[in-house]
């Protein structure tokens, strides 16, 4: 079967709507695939939006390597310093008989490296049960009072992912005196030409926008109208999961990593920053695996069971070969939505898979994301 059928295929044996897929490599796209339909019976296009949710921290990431380069941020300072909240932070060591949890001052200061390798130990509610627990009351997605959560280890000690990369978009908006989405538009998508990936969208962008599903414990999707990153109207602009945007759109981004930092005569990082960015920060620790505690917004996932994978800073890598042929040395990162990416810079490819639908790793949308692989990897 050609790619195409490949997709097509495995997007209907799944019972996923639609998608849009796209292989690139260092010099063009190579080839679009585009099937189904957007969860409101219209056809899916090539230049269909998606909610990218955490496929955002990649671009925040490389927002702060910049600042990085220029002086204006340090990776190993400690970030509380820039960012009071972040200035004192405390353990869970556990929860006394009354459920109240207990608490000690963490061992050293969180950095900025910490927050892009996911090691602070800042972790997400919706996957680890003793921050949801440690705090005294529920929190509003989108708000402030959602980042603020004691630590579910020391830092640098294990990796947990979580809202770091939020805070990283609160350190780019304090050095730079811009916000976030005006930061990332005039140094990042703007300069590359991604005129379709935004923060907020005005009403053409909001027509082309996927609906957003939700598998039911029947198997049957049903619309889900949820804003993932909370938009611009939000209490701060969600660095760790606010964009939208297209596959088009995300696989310059993508060739930018694998050109070294540039595309097309533009600049965004040099050649060390890339490089810092793709190799394993994080030493022996095992990055990937997510329990869930809300498991109609994500199911457990590990990444690569079989192996050990790394972090660098904004991507998880892969040590091996995949079973699927994603090579060693390959990264990677997802969306909640089911929108996944990977950037191989061995053989010099980059591809991209938007779906739009809850649960992340829905098994449907993981059997989509195999067979885009193999097709690519692996061809009859």
């Amino acid at each position: 079967m050609t790619l195409t059928e490949t997709i097509a295929a495995a997007v209907e044996a799944g019972s996923i709507p639609g998608a849009v897929a796209m292989i690139g490599d260092r010099a063009a796209v190579r080839e679009t695939i585009v099937t189904g339909q957007r969860g409101d019976g219209t056809a899916m296009t090539a230049d269909t939006m998606f909610q990218l949710a955490s496929m955002t921290k990649a671009i925040t990431s490389v927002a702060a390597m910049q600042l990085v380069e220029q002086g204006r941020l340090a990776l190993d300072a400690p970030i509380g310093d820039l960012l009071p909240d972040l200035a004192n932070p405390q353990v869970i060591t556990g929860f006394d008989d009354k459920g109240a949890v207990q608490l000690r001052p963490a061992a050293r200061p969180i950095t900025l490296r910490h927050l892009l390798t996911h090691t602070s130990g800042m972790g997400y509610d919706f996957v680890h049960e003793a921050q949801g627990r440690a705090r005294p009351a529920p929190v509003a997605p989108g708000s402030f009072a959602s980042l603020k959560t004691p630590l579910l280890f020391d830092p640098g000690e294990d990796w947990a992912y979580g809202v770091n990369t939020d805070w990283v978009g609160l350190a780019v908006e304090a050095v730079s005196g811009q916000r976030l989405d005006a930061y990332i538009a005039d140094h990042i998508t703007g300069p590359l030409g991604m005129a379709d990936t935004m923060f907020g969208l005005d009403a053409a962008h909001k027509a082309r926008l996927a609906t957003l599903m939700l598998r039911g414990e029947d198997g049957a999707l049903s619309p889900f109208p949820m804003n993932i990153g909370g938009g611009t109207e939000a209490e701060f602009i969600a660095g760790g999961a606010g964009l939208c945007g297209t596959a088009a759109d995300y696989m310059r981004f993508l060739r930018m990593i694998l050109n070294g930092g540039s595309l097309d005569g533009t600049v965004i990082l040099s050649q060390a920053s890339i490089a810092d960015m793709t190799r394993n920060q994080i030493g022996g620790l095992r990055a990937g695996a997510m329990a869930t505690t809300m498991p109609a917004l994500s199911l457990p996932v590990d990444w690569f069971p079989e192996m050990t994978p790394g972090w660098g800073l904004g991507f998880l890598i892969n040590p091996q070969t995949s079973a699927d042929g994603r090579p060693a040395g390959s990264l990677a990162w997802a969306g909640i939505a089911n929108t996944y990416f990977w950037i191989d810079p061995g053989t010099g490819l980059a591809g991209v898979l938007l779906m739009q639908l809850l649960p992340f790793a829905d098994p449907g949308a993981l059997a989509v994301l195999a067979a885009f692989e193999r097709g690519v990897y692996q061809p009859a």
